[in-house]
């Protein structure tokens, strides 16, 4: 069992919800945003962690994805989720990238405050690409989400999940997920990728 200490995790991050691109939950040219578009949000968040370490433990070159959702007529909108971290993990990274995506050892990863429900937390293959305007994430026999085309908007978006201090690019993407509570397909609705870093 790896013990709670420093880490740092930094790479790329694409996501995809059922709201209608931008997203109205984005900072647009600065500007703060608000509710979800259709009252529940659905979404399926995905990292390639790029360069990282908790203590002495390697977490270059894995993968994480969250998928959930949230209901903004509940007080806090607080979400439920599942967690999905990369096969190849060893037990000591499965662990580490677990306590530090479900928020477990504080730090910068703001938006876990969120959670109230944790589904589970599973190993699985989580193949994805986040080459810029051709980004897809497949979570193994659970679902995914792709890039269909880029979405039409003059300015500067950002996200607080990755941090608005990562401003990046919105697009107009497809979803869908398969593993209850959790059923929703989409074909045309809001996607967001950047970059990512944090740490404690």
């Amino acid at each position: 069992m790896v013990q709670a200490g420093s880490w740092h995790v930094a790479g790329s991050y694409y996501e995809a919800c059922n709201c209608e691109a931008v997203c109205p939950c984005r900072k647009q040219n600065g500007v703060a945003g608000g509710k979800s578009t259709y009252g529940v949000c659905q979404f399926v968040l995905s990292w390639r962690i790029l360069d990282g370490a908790a203590v002495d433990v390697p977490l270059s070159g894995l993968n994480v994805a969250i998928a959930g959702f949230y209901n903004d007529d509940d007080a806090g909108e607080p979400w439920t989720v599942r967690c999905f971290v990369d096969e190849r993990a060893s037990d000591a990274q499965y662990a580490a990238l677990t306590s530090v995506f479900q928020g477990q050892w504080g730090g910068s990863i703001e938006f876990t405050a969120y959670f109230r429900t944790i589904l589970e937390s599973r190993r699985a293959k989580i193949s994805l690409d986040h080459r810029a305007g051709a980004e897809w994430v497949s979570i193994e026999n659970a679902g995914g989400a792709r890039v269909v085309k880029p979405a039409l908007f003059d300015g500067v978006v950002s996200c607080g999940i990755p941090g608005h201090d990562h401003p990046g690019i919105e697009s107009v993407s497809a979803s869908e997920m398969a593993e209850d509570p959790m059923h929703w397909s989409y074909e045309a609705r809001c996607g967001f990728a950047t970059d990512f870093r944090y740490s404690n």
